[in-house]
């Protein structure tokens, strides 16, 4: 049988194009924070005359304009057949809703050549959230290396965000909309939590002296992690220098101002994280493969052999998954892991005799020939037992068909025979490097979903941030399954 994997393995860190921008950009970042810069004077919101977006809001447009004489339910997807790519509609203006092929709502977010954003706009990666805890606001990221403010709602601009600089890993605060955490540029001791509405930075908590490691520099996840779901538990991996150089990972409590756990580590990994639980800490490197530990690192559960696009999801269940692709498979598997199911062993356990965690295969990729790349976003923790998917630089088959995956944004429930639902189509046909990549992303209870596109051109950053509009209650509850209630934390 023909190998089907030949060119689909993208390198999993693409994002380290970020930091070669951030590098250069972070004195200019830290400059302008500092001199208080004055806004230029806010573009008008173009939205099509049938719309009255700027008016009633998007949400009010798309239920007038588009869902008004259709079925309430998202259309089912089926893992089967050929979805060939389709000629690229033109594309729409700022804030003018449409209805996308799959039937749901789309609209154009941002216009960077119009407003403050240069070059490009948009949703920063498919495991940062980008809507505030109430779904008012959105975050997005721009090639000068500064985060923009959106009304989510009408989508005005409001402003450039005073603080966070490049790779500072922003993070919304789970409850209260107005809080935004942040670290310094590629990390550092201090965790920032930024007031938006006023551009005014406080000290969430300080590492300063607190580590095992008298010369880290350094604390992050390396841009992929998050904390957990409630916003009390964060992981990250300790450095030092201007080579960061790994010293270990440390488990932090912002509710009690408490580090967890610290574990020393040699072999520097790909990104770190919590899972939405806050009950385990990830660490994902090619070298030494996907591990949850406990916080205190007494135990640890091999996730996978590899480091791939993945993310950390709430199951129906409540237990913690991690959603991977597995390149190396004989067919491409997309699939999840329980982990709070996967048996723990302790973590002196020579790292090659402890086996994978058990597996949920969701859907093979290899087909006939065809592959894709994916992203995967389990950020929709108030909506459990769903990730969001969002494949890039499909192939066709070698039949010259085309795989049903294709160049599309989806939902995949997290179960042994998933229910698919189809949620658009994001026509980056073009594939033109990192900044073109769909990224798709969900907020908390998945009606809404952003996502990048350079709209079937061949720029690789003429690039802005869309919004796919759900109905309420759009995708059914995910099926609980026979799965035991989560398990008491560890380790605190």
């Amino acid at each position: 049988m023909t190998d089907d994997r030949s060119a689909a393995h993208h390198p999993p860190r693409a994002r380290a194009r970020l930091a070669l921008v951030v590098a250069t950009l972070a004195a200019v970042a830290d400059a302008g924070a500092q001199e208080g810069h004055s806004q230029r004077e806010l573009p008008p919101l173009v939205v099509s005359r049938s719309t009255g977006t700027a008016r009633e809001g998007v949400a009010a447009a798309c239920a007038s304009e588009v869902y008004a004489d259709q079925p309430p339910a998202l259309r089912s997807l089926q893992p089967q057949g050929s979805d060939p790519p389709q000629p690229v509609p033109p594309k729409p203006a700022k804030g003018a809703v449409f209805r996308d092929r799959a039937g749901t709502c789309v609209v154009r977010a941002t216009a960077h050549d119009a407003e403050p954003p240069p070059t490009f706009a948009r949703n920063d990666y498919a495991r940062r959230q980008p809507f505030n805890a109430d779904s008012s606001y959105v975050l997005v990221y721009a090639s000068g290396g500064y985060w923009h403010l959106y009304d989510a709602r009408t989508l005005r601009y409001l402003k450039r965000l005073d603080g966070p600089a490049g790779d500072a890993e922003p993070q919304w605060h789970p409850t209260d909309p107005n809080t935004l955490y942040y670290l310094p540029t590629n990390g550092g001791l201090v965790l920032h939590a930024l007031d938006v509405r006023d551009n005014q930075s406080r000290v969430a908590a300080d590492f300063s002296g607190r580590l095992p490691w008298p010369d880290a520099t350094h604390l992050w996840t390396k841009d992929e992690g998050s904390p957990s779901a409630d916003g009390r538990w964060w992981g990250f991996q300790a450095e030092a220098g201007n080579d960061f150089a790994i010293r270990g990972y440390v488990v932090y409590d912002l509710a009690t101002d408490r580090i967890v756990g610290t574990r020393a580590a040699t072999i520097r990994p790909d990104h770190v994280s919590m899972s939405p639980s806050g009950r385990w800490f990830t660490s994902s490197g090619d070298e030494e493969g996907t591990w949850a530990w406990s916080p205190d690192f007494r135990s640890k559960k091999k996730l996978h052999h590899k480091s791939e696009h993945s993310d950390l999801a709430i199951g129906a269940n409540g237990h913690d998954l991690y959603v991977s692709i597995d390149f190396q498979s004989a067919r491409g598997d997309v699939f999840f892991v329980d982990i709070d199911a996967c048996p723990s062993v302790p973590a002196s356990k020579p790292a090659a005799s402890v086996p994978e965690c058990p597996r949920t295969v969701l859907f093979p990729t290899y087909l006939d020939g065809a592959h894709a790349s994916l992203h995967f976003s389990g950020k929709a923790f108030a909506n459990p037992g769903w990730v969001v998917v969002s494949s890039y630089d499909t192939q066709p088959m070698r039949s010259g068909g085309w795989p049903w995956y294709t160049n599309k944004i989806f939902a995949v429930e997290l179960a042994a025979h998933p229910r698919m639902r189809t949620l658009g189509y994001h026509e980056v046909t073009r594939y033109a490097g990192y900044w073109t990549e769909p990224h798709a992303s969900p907020n908390r209870t998945l009606d809404r979903v952003m996502f990048n596109s350079n709209w079937g051109t061949a720029s690789a950053d003429d690039v802005d941030d869309y919004m796919i509009v759900l109905r309420e209650r759009a995708l059914p509850l995910a099926a609980r399954g026979a799965a035991t209630p989560a398990p008491p934390a560890q380790g605190r």
